[in-house]
């Protein structure tokens, strides 16, 4: 089992200033921040646009990941419209989705039975693919490396360029060969300036930079927020007498509570394999739930213990989602580039789906960035890029007509009623009005402000692991393949490095502790103080779901990237 990486004093934002040092610059037509499926779609559709008209475009796409996929993960059972836009021989290109998605089937489950509930429309998986959303990425990575995009794993985007007028002009890659302290070692490289006529933003759930990026240019209104989930998965290898490719089984219920939004998923991929994973909504109430620990509980329910007893574990993951639907997105334009992917918030709630509407909103990105760079020849005087009209063909396109449909369904579960009153009326919904009424429900409040405090509720008496189905957290921690470089700023800082003791620990009872599914906060015993705690950041064992910045109650805590290529490695998730 590995060690937990410390840092006896918590992180503060950094003091020292190095963005003076000379960088180089690159320039290019389009900058695209992260390699998942909206930002290769962008790029792949930018050259496949320019090949067809036999023209140039420059094309440029970074990923924090040390190699693309390896930050990617999901459950994932995908449709395939986008990526047939893209490549519509994509089987003859031997693209990896090979396990058909056969059978759909939704529980209801009580703490020892699983009871059938009428399968929703919205969740019908035929003409679907199980696949690794990893392994697909990787493929992707690989096409549009084949069309002449530059595609730099490895390495993270830490700063936004802005021109004197507000306008975004690319991004700084971070610094490499920093220490602890903020100060250059011998190893020092700056990071390279790349400048583009056009930045697409596709960081996935709550980017570093496009957080920043949405409060600097209010492009969001005021009021608006976007919810999230945590989504916790493994892959098993299982009993060949127990698989059954093509099965798709979602479920509600257990192990959570009425109250909170959240259920399971199994998905019965090729070669034995199965994945499966529990997503818990992190705007719960209770400071002492652990999505982990909830988990563990999924897997130890006869219906899920069955199925895995025998078995042996692949890999562990988990990620936020984006959860707010249409009345979260932000607005999806700014001088000089837009939002794609899960960085904007296409997720489909209902569907459990996303990666489709994350490529097919790179691909209208993408066509609105070459209109204006090749077609129209914008941008070449320095005036910036205005991308408007991706943002109209978004409204006109199949991701609005999805996620207006669905508008309802996720704030529904905030009824008095919870989980039963959010099941009729998503039944109601999705069935019968398809979004067709003249009223939109909003989302109660931003994540971190659902967080009640410890004394209203009590402490959750979760079982030990037995070490076969169940585990404890690090040595599932030990199969994401996490690892950061020692000798380097601790990526998550804190704004007030007193706030967690003084405030998060009496009031809410240190609630970092448990939603982190990696085990990156602890409270420990402050030997310089005896009798008292000290909060201490265990970076070393980050897996980069972000769930911390979103759901702190303090808002204290600040994700940033660490040196590229840090980070999870994972596997066939």
């Amino acid at each position: 089992m590995r060690a937990f990486s410390t840092t006896r004093n918590a992180q503060v934002e950094p003091t020292v200033d190095l963005k003076s040092e000379p960088r180089e610059v690159m320039d290019y037509d389009v900058v695209i921040v992260g390699g998942g499926p909206a930002g290769l779609a962008a790029g792949i559709r930018l050259k496949q646009q320019a090949a067809k008209e036999d023209k140039e475009i420059n094309v440029v796409v970074v990923e924090k990941g040390g190699e693309i996929g390896a930050h990617t993960l999901s459950g994932a059972c995908i449709e395939t419209g986008p990526l047939e836009e893209l490549f519509p021989d994509w089987k003859e290109q031997g693209a990896p989705l090979n396990q058909p998605a056969l059978h759909d089937q939704m529980k209801l489950l009580t703490a020892k039975h699983a009871f059938p509930l009428p399968h929703p429309p919205q969740m019908n998986n035929e003409g679907n693919y199980i696949v690794s959303l990893s392994n697909v990425v990787k493929w992707l990575g690989e096409k549009a490396e084949e069309l002449g995009v530059d595609v730099f794993p490895g390495t993270a985007a830490s700063d936004i360029i802005f021109a004197p007028d507000g306008s975004v002009h690319g991004i700084v890659t971070n610094d490499a060969g920093v220490d602890k302290g903020f100060k250059p070692k011998e190893s020092y490289t700056p990071g390279i300036e790349l400048r583009g006529k056009v930045t697409l933003f596709a960081e996935g759930c709550h980017g570093s930079l496009t957080k920043g990026l949405i409060r600097k240019l209010k492009l969001r209104e005021e009021g608006q927020f976007q919810t999230y989930g945590l989504g916790i998965k493994e892959v098993w290898e299982v009993d060949p007498a127990k698989h059954s490719p093509g099965d798709v089984i979602h479920t509600m219920g257990y192990p959570l509570n009425y109250s909170t939004y959240g259920g399971g998923f199994i998905y019965h991929m090729e070669d034995n394999k199965v994945s499966l994973g529990l997503v818990v909504g992190l705007d719960y109430q209770n400071p002492y739930l652990s999505p982990y620990k909830e988990f563990q509980r999924f897997k130890a329910h006869p219906f899920v213990t069955n199925l895995l007893k025998g078995g042996r574990v692949l890999s562990y993951g988990a990620r936020a989602l984006v959860e707010g639907g249409l009345q979260s997105l932000p607005k999806l334009f700014f001088p000089g580039g837009a939002l794609i992917g899960d960085t904007a918030g296409f997720l489909n709630v209902p569907k459990i789906k996303g990666t489709h509407n994350a490529m097919k909103s790179g691909i209208l990105a993408a066509d609105s960035a070459y209109k204006a760079i090749v077609t129209e020849s914008k941008g070449q005087d320095g005036t910036p890029i205005v991308m408007a009209d991706y943002e109209e063909a978004f409204k006109a396109s199949s991701i609005y007509q999805e996620l207006y449909e669905v508008r309802n369904v996720r704030p529904s579960f905030h009824s008095p009623l919870g989980m039963w009153g959010g099941m009729m009326w998503s039944g109601l919904d999705t069935m019968f009005l398809k979004g067709r009424v003249p009223f939109t429900f909003q989302h109660a409040h931003p994540d971190h402000a659902m967080l009640q405090p410890a004394a209203m509720h009590q402490p959750i008496d979760y079982p030990k692991p037995d070490n076969e189905i169940t585990f404890d957290l690090l040595t599932s921690v030990s199969r994401t393949g996490t690892n950061h470089a020692e000798d380097q700023p601790v990526h998550l800082r804190l704004k007030d490095s007193t706030v967690e003791v003084k405030e998060n620990l009496p009031l809410y009872a240190g609630p970092e502790q448990r939603f982190c599914p990696a085990g990156v906060y602890e409270y420990v015993d402050d030997e310089a103080n005896p009798g008292k705690k000290r909060f201490q950041i265990n970076s070393q064992n980050c897996i980069h779901c972000k769930t911390c910045d979103i759901k702190d109650p303090a808002q204290n805590i600040n994700w940033a990237v660490p040196e590229g290529g840090d980070g999870p490695q994972y596997v066939d998730t």
